[in-house]
C-alpha cells in the first residue's frame, strides 16, 4: 500500500512521543513492502534537535515551512490511504484535502485521545480536530483503547474505530551496554508535564531525596527552573532514541509514570514501557486501568504508588529483578513490537476497504 500521512513530526524526538513510534512503525511498514510519505511542518524547535533526516526503510519525508496544498494534494491523490493524525498543526486543511482526494481510503490516528476527550469534556477548542467531528473518516485510530472507543463513537461521530496502541522498534531498542554517565539507581524517560509531577515526586523524587548515597538520572526537555532538584538527580537534557539502550543499560531500574488524562482513561500504555522492557530493563509503573492487558503485575512489571515503593523494590536483589526484566522482554517481542502494530494497521486498512455486508 501507498500511505501518505499528515502528522506533527517524525524527524525529530525532543519532547515528541509520536516521533519514536512513527519510525517503528514505518520501518515495519516498509519491510513488508508498503511504501509511506510523510509530512511534517519544519518548525525551528524541531529543527534545532533533528535527530533523523530520512525515513527508516525508505519512502519520502516532505518537510514544508508552509503548508502546500499542491504537493499535498497529489501525494493523496496517488496514495491508497491517506491519514491525519492528533497535534499535526495542518490537521483542519489537511482533512479537507484528503475529503476532496481520490485516496481510496481516509483515516484519522489520535494519538493523544486521553488530551482529546479531556478538552471536549472542559469545553476547549481541540485545533487538530475537524469542526464537524471524525464521521468524515473512513477508519480512525486510538492510541487508548477501553471506554475511549465508545467515546470517540457517541462523542464525535467516529464510525469505524480501532486501538492501535505503543510499541517498540526492537531495532533499535535492545539490551546495551552501560554507559558511565548514565548509571543509576533509578532512571526515568519524560518531557516534563505539570500533571506527571504528583506521581513523579512520590515515586522518584522523594526516593532521590531519601537516597543521598544513590545516583538517579533524569532524561527529558521542557523542565522548569524551579523543578525540585537535589544533588544526586543527573540531568540529561535530551537524549535520541539511539542512546536509549545504553541508558536503560545504566539503570538498576526504571520509571514510568502516566499522564493524568491516560491514567484516568486506562488503557494508553505509555511507548516508554514497551522501549524499557526491550532494552531489558526492570520497570516500576503507576498503576492506571487496563495496564494487566499489557504486562502481568508483579511477574512482568512492578507497580508502586508510594515512596517506599520505589525504595523497596531498589531493596529487591538483582537475581529477581533480572527474571522480572526477562519476562517482560519475552512478553514485549512476542505482542508489543512495532511489526505487530503495523500489521494490525493494514489489517484496519483492509477491513476498513472491504465492501461492507447489505
Amino acid at each position: 500500500m501507498r500511505i501518505v500521512i499528515f502528522g506533527l513530526a517524525v524527524s525529530s524526538s525532543w519532547g515528541n512521543g509520536h516521533a519514536a513510534l512513527w519510525r517503528g512503525l514505518i520501518r515495519a511498514l516498509h519491510a513488508a513492502g508498503h511504501r509511506v510519505t510523510f509530512f511534517e511542518r519544519d518548525v525551528p524547535y524541531y529543527a534545532e534537535h533533528r535527530d533523523l533526516v530520512e525515513l527508516p526503510g525508505g519512502g519520502e519525508l516532505v518537510l514544508y515551512k508552509t503548508w502546500d496544498p499542491e504537493r499535498a494534494q497529489r501525494a493523496a491523490d496517488n496514495s491508497d490511504v491517506a491519514m491525519v493524525t492528533s497535534y499535526c498543526p495542518d490537521a483542519c486543511a489537511a482533512t479537507r484535502l484528503i475529503m476532496d482526494s481520490r485516496a481510496p481510503l481516509r483515516c484519522f490516528y489520535d494519538l493523544d485521545t486521553p488530551v482529546t476527550l479531556a478538552r471536549l469534556a472542559a469545553g476547549e477548542p481541540v485545533d487538530y480536530m475537524p469542526p464537524e467531528g471524525l464521521g468524515c473518516f473512513d477508519l480512525v485510530f486510538s492510541y487508548t483503547g477501553g471506554g475511549a472507543l465508545d467515546a470517540l463513537r457517541t462523542q464525535l461521530g467516529a464510525r469505524r474505530v480501532m486501538p492501535l496502541y505503543g510499541s517498540v522498534d526492537s531495532s533499535t531498542h535492545h539490551p546495551g551496554a552501560p554507559v558511565p554517565q548514565y548509571r543509576a539507581a533509578l532512571s526515568y524517560i519524560g518531557t516534563y508535564a505539570a500533571d506527571r509531577q504528583p506521581a513523579l515526586r512520590q515515586l522518584f523524587l522523594e526516593p532521590a531525596r531519601r537516597r543521598q548515597n544513590s545516583r538517579f538520572v533524569l532524561a527529558g526537555a521542557m523542565y522548569p527552573p524551579n523543578f525540585p532538584w537535589s544533588d544526586n538527580i543527573y540531568f540529561v537534557r535530551h537524549l535520541p532514541p539511539s542512546e536509549h539502550a545504553g541508558f536503560y543499560a545504566s539503570s538498576q531500574l526504571t520509571l514510568n509514570v502516566t499522564r493524568a488524562a491516560m491514567a484516568a482513561l486506562g488503557w494508553c500504555p505509555s511507548g516508554r514501557l514497551f522501549e524499557a522492557a526491550a532494552c531489558r530493563v526492570p520497570v516500576l509503573s503507576d498503576k492506571w486501568p487496563g495496564l494487566e492487558a499489557f504486562f502481568t503485575p508483579g511477574s512482568e512489571i512492578l507497580v508502586g504508588h508510594a515512596p517506599e515503593d520505589t525504595l523497596a523494590v531498589l531493596d529487591q536483589p538483582y537475581s529477581e529483578l533480572a527474571a522480572v526484566a526477562r519476562r517482560a522482554q519475552e512478553r514485549t517481542f512476542d505482542q508489543h513490537t512495532a511489526a505487530h502494530r503495523s500489521q494490525d494497521m493494514i489489517a484496519g486498512f483492509e477491513a476498513a476497504m472491504s465492501p461492507q455486508p447489505a
